[in-house]
């Protein structure tokens, strides 16, 4: 998770006060891999924080043995602490969709300082999956909570192909949710989160 949500925001907890790309309040810590303890600026945002250590450290122990060369979307990005945290351990390539200009700004320029392998893409999660189709094999999907995007991305993940074969699929939504994921999509780990729910999902071949 990158954000806090509320009931009432439109998007996760914007402000009226406009921070730009320079000015950062808080730091990411990336946790394992090539860039461990590597510290990386954060805006300045209202509830704009990395996904705290233990969810990113359970997530990743998951994912241990399935990142070497694995592409990778981080689909509300956000810090895109969830995506750099998996070209430290080890994939090959992430991209990372974010709507705010200013925080895809600084995301871009933490991935130039880490000199990693990182596209950021400026626009709506389902803009982005509208768009031209790149299979990938760890999805990471943290939609702002109480306002219905899970079901359309995860719908449209399965169905415009943007999941390899056996893709996993890490979903985080708010701990009263019960989520409609596609039929071929098996839970295989599950986490608390705060006020949210973590779950990993293995895609199954389609029947």
């Amino acid at each position: 998770m990158n954000r806090r949500r509320s009931s009432s925001a439109k998007r996760p907890a914007r402000g009226t006060r406009r921070a730009s790309p320079s000015r950062a309040n808080g730091r990411l810590r990336l946790i394992g891999g090539d860039y461990r303890r590597r510290q990386l600026p954060v805006l300045e945002r209202p509830g704009l924080r990395p996904t705290p250590d233990r969810i990113r450290e359970t997530l990743f122990n998951w994912l241990a043995f399935e990142l070497t060369g694995a592409q990778v979307l981080d689909l509300y990005a956000g810090t895109g602490a969830l995506g750099l945290e998996a070209l430290s351990r080890g994939a090959a390539q992430a991209f990372f969709v974010e709507t705010d200009s200013d925080v895809a700004a600084s995301l871009s320029a933490n991935i130039a300082t880490l000199n990693a392998n990182g596209q950021v893409h400026r626009q709506t999660a389902m803009a982005f999956l509208a768009g031209p189709v790149t299979p990938f094999d760890i999805v990471f999907l943290d939609p702002p909570f109480r306002q219905g995007h899970a079901a359309d991305a995860c719908q449209a993940l399965e169905e415009h192909g943007w999941l390899s074969e056996e893709a996993l699929i890490y979903l985080e939504i708010e701990h009263e949710c019960e989520p409609r994921v596609p039929a071929n999509w098996q839970l295989h780990r599950e986490v608390r989160a705060g006020d949210g729910i973590g779950r990993l999902y293995r895609r199954q071949r389609a029947a």
